[in-house]
């Protein structure tokens, strides 16, 4: 047998919420109501750890597989990249001396380019 509950997605001031139906087994929605009062609370904390979860997740699989572009960008360096742009570009946001050198290897990654 399914329970069915309405929650209120939100909780900050500074949002609006939405009404989701969330469908879950009753055996799941028991011991939700064994370890916490307010399940709306328990499933938005629930939602925004997976959701913090799967966007560290995507960003590893990025940084372990870069776009083509940005494997491109790692081998001609940042300030080859920076001296290509248009003089009112922006380019003088980009401090150059800033940081740590890194380089982008396909055995490794991005790493600490100790030259």
């Amino acid at each position: 047998m399914r329970n069915s509950m309405i929650v209120r997605m939100g909780g900050r001031k500074d949002t609006t919420t939405a009404r989701v139906t969330v469908t879950l087994p009753s055996d799941v929605v028991q011991d939700i109501d064994r370890i916490e009062k307010n399940r709306s609370r328990f499933i938005l904390e629930a939602v925004r750890h997976e959701i913090q979860h799967r966007r560290r997740q995507e960003l590893l699989r990025s940084l372990q597989h870069p776009h083509p572009e940005t494997a491109e960008l790692a081998e001609l360096g940042l300030a080859e990249w920076a001296r290509q742009l248009p003089p009112d570009d922006g380019a003088d946001l980009v401090d150059l001396q800033g940081g740590m050198p890194i380089r982008w290897t396909p055995d490794q990654g991005w790493a600490e380019d100790k030259m």
